[in-house]
């Protein structure tokens, strides 16, 4: 292995010179004192780099965790609804999540996830701002992932009509005026240009319907041996400037944008989602020790929640 070039896929919307590539570069410089000597290959397309990582024409790649779960579906379930409701909550998670004694559910075959990375919250995005609860959300169009069954299920749940989109299309279909309603991280906003589908009545709601995070997957033939853990606990000390960097995205959304919702909406979204999280984790899309692992964490941060006497999740 030693001496071997390894290829790192990574994806990133803006290409070569964007946030993505630039990380990975850090990392894989790190990694070199393990005896991963690596060349990088941008991809604006992250299902062309999930199937080059099948094929082999990748030895690892960087996308997001959504997309991970063909991978790894124990890791996939980390950025289920609701299910990490912040920052404090999502480095408790990543923490646990490289502890060694997890090390054996990071790895799939021959697949191992080594690396998480924040991407920041994930928002409610529509073209107007008339919509502003989950009622007015039914009969509209909302734009989701069409590899991923359970945004198509939280959507028919609200009463909305799912447009089946990708990561490369979803916020042109928002742009232009084919779907209605988006969820995207502040990280995007930019980059996609979501701006352009908001005009003069478009909003963003101030409340985080999931935490988005990217991960780091390698085909476990193509490293040396307990590279894994390394990496995992070197990306988790990387994480600050990961967060710093969703903080300064999120600031650059211009204030007439942001919509604040009522205690009242909050809380109704709130329910709704356990309701969705508990639903997909016995349909089997959310896996249930995932599910297990951060309702500890919201318990130990927050003890007198309602759910925390409970049994279902």
């Amino acid at each position: 292995m030693q001496g071997k070039t390894v290829r790192f896929c990574i994806f990133d919307p803006v290409g070569a010179n964007g946030p993505a590539v630039a990380n990975a570069r850090d990392y894989l410089l790190e990694a070199k004192k393990w005896g991963i000597n690596a060349e990088i290959k941008p991809y604006v397309d992250e299902r062309v780099a999930a199937e080059d990582l099948k094929a082999g024409q990748c030895d690892g790649v960087a996308i997001t965790t959504l997309r991970a779960k063909q991978f790894n579906h124990f890791v996939g379930s980390l950025d289920a609804v609701g299910a990490v409701p912040d920052n404090t909550h999502m480095r408790a998670v990543l923490a646990t999540l490289a502890d060694p004694k997890l090390g054996p559910l990071m790895v799939n075959g021959n697949y191992e996830i080594v690396g998480l990375i924040p991407l920041g919250s994930v928002y409610v995005m529509v073209r107007d701002r008339a919509i502003n609860s989950v009622e007015k959300a039914a009969g509209k169009k909302v734009a989701v992932l069409e590899w991923d069954r359970s945004q198509a299920k939280i959507v028919q749940q609200l009463g909305a009509q799912p447009v089946a989109s990708d990561i490369t299309n979803f916020a042109g279909k928002f742009n232009n005026g084919q779907v209605d309603i988006i969820a995207a991280p502040a990280v995007a906003f930019k980059p996609l240009e979501i701006y352009r589908g908001m005009g003069d009545k478009g909003a963003v709601y101030r409340f985080p319907l999931a935490m988005m995070t990217a991960s780091l997957v390698v085909r476990r033939d193509r490293m040396p041996p307990d590279v894994g853990q390394k990496l995992r606990e070197y990306v988790l000390t990387q994480i600050d400037k990961a967060f710093e960097y969703v903080a300064r995205e999120e600031k650059g959304i211009e204030a007439r944008y942001w919509m604040e919702l009522t205690p009242a909406d909050k809380a109704k979204y709130v329910t709704m989602m356990r309701e969705a999280r508990i639903n997909m984790m016995k349909d089997g899309d959310y896996d249930a020790r995932m599910m297990k692992l951060l309702k500890r964490v919201r318990c130990k941060q927050t003890p007198t929640l309602g759910e925390c006497s409970l049994n279902d999740e």
